[in-house]
C-alpha cells in the first residue's frame, strides 16, 4: 500500500511541474515537439525492457486493441485535446475538467465506498478552486471533455493489461504507438514547420518532459495503478495542480494565491479521508505473474 500511495502521489505530482516547463518549450511547434518528446521517451523505455531482460510478449486481439485504445485515446487525444482546448480558452478550463478525473475514476470503480467517492469529491473542489474556473467557451469545454476521457482512457485501458505485460512494457508500448500518430497529426496541423532544431533552453525542457514527465511519471503511475485500483490511485490526481504551484513556486516565476493554497490543502485533505476508506470495493489488479517476462 505504501509502495503504491508513494508512486501515485509522485506520478501526479511530477506530471503537474509540466506547467513550470511549458514556459521554455511554448515557442517551439506543439505537435512536433509531443512527437520527438513520445518518440524518445519511448526509446529510453524499450531501451529499459532490454536492460531488464524483458521479452516481448505475443498479445490476443484483444489486448492489441486495448494497447492501440490506450495509445490513442490516453496519449494522443487527450495530448490534442488538451492543446487545442488550452487555445480555445486557456489552461483554466481544461485544467479545471481534468480536475474531475478522481471523481469519475472513483464513480466507475465498480461500487465504490461512500468515502472514496466523499473524498474524491474533495480532491475535485480542490483541484478546481487551485486551478480556477476563468473563463471558457463551447469549443473549449468540448474539447476540455475530451481531455478528460483521455485522461481517463490513460488508466482504465492499462488495467485489464499490466498483469500480462507489466508496467516497464506498458509505458514503452503505449509510447511507441504513439509517436507515429502524433506526426501525422502534427504535419497535417503544422506542415514542414512542425520540427526544427530546438535552442538550448528548448532541449533541456525537451529532456524533462521526456525523462521526467513521461518516462518516470508513467511508470511510476502504472507501477501504483495494480497496488491501488483505479478508485484510489485517481484521488492522487488532484495532486496535478499541487505540482504545478510548488514548480512555479520554486522557478520564482509565480506567487501562489490564497486559492492555490487552500485548493491544494482541500487535494491533500481529500486524498488522506480516500485512503481511511474501503479498499475492497475498488477494483483490483493482480501482479504481473513470476515468469512472464
Amino acid at each position: 500500500m505504501r509502495n503504491g500511495v508513494i508512486g501515485a502521489a509522485s506520478a501526479m505530482f511530477l506530471v503537474g511541474t509540466l506547467a513550470g516547463v511549458s514556459g521554455v518549450i511554448q515557442n517551439y511547434p506543439v505537435y512536433g515537439g509531443q512527437a520527438v518528446r513520445y518518440l524518445a521517451a519511448a526509446a529510453i523505455l524499450l531501451a529499459a525492457t532490454r536492460v531488464m531482460g524483458l521479452r516481448f510478449v505475443r498479445l490476443t486481439a484483444r489486448e492489441t486493441l486495448l494497447l492501440l485504445a490506450l495509445a490513442l485515446l490516453g496519449l494522443v487525444i487527450f495530448n490534442v485535446c488538451v492543446i487545442e482546448a488550452t487555445r480555445e480558452s486557456g489552461p483554466a478550463l481544461p485544467g479545471t475538467i481534468l480536475g474531475t478525473v478522481p471523481l469519475v475514476l472513483a464513480m466507475v470503480s465498480g461500487r465504490p465506498a461512500p468515502r472514496l467517492v466523499i473524498s474524491a469529491g474533495i480532491v475535485v473542489a480542490g483541484a478546481v478552486l487551485a486551478t480556477g474556473l476563468g473563463s471558457g467557451n463551447l469549443p473549449g469545454l468540448l474539447w476540455s471533455l475530451g481531455g478528460l476521457v483521455g485522461e481517463v482512457s490513460f488508466s482504465l485501458l492499462a488495467i485489464p493489461l499490466l498483469p500480462k505485460l507489466g508496467a516497464l512494457r506498458v509505458s514503452a508500448y503505449s509510447t511507441a504507438l504513439a509517436v507515429p500518430v502524433l506526426a501525422v497529426v502534427g504535419f497535417f496541423m503544422e506542415g514542414t514547420a512542425m520540427l526544427r532544431v530546438p535552442t538550448v533552453a528548448e532541449g533541456l525542457g525537451f529532456v524533462y518532459l521526456t525523462v521526467v514527465v513521461t518516462v518516470i511519471a508513467f511508470f511510476l503511475w502504472y507501477s501504483s495503478l495494480p497496488k491501488l485500483g483505479p478508485g484510489t490511485a485517481g484521488l492522487f490526481a488532484g495532486l496535478i495542480p499541487v505540482g504545478a504551484i510548488v514548480t512555479g513556486l520554486t522557478l520564482g516565476i509565480a506567487v501562489p494565491s490564497t486559492p492555490d493554497l487552500l485548493g491544494a490543502g482541500l487535494v491533500i485533505l481529500g486524498i488522506v479521508v480516500g485512503l481511511t476508506a474501503d479498499r475492497g470495493a475498488a477494483i483490483a489488479v493482480p501482479e504481473p505473474a513470476a515468469g512472464r517476462s
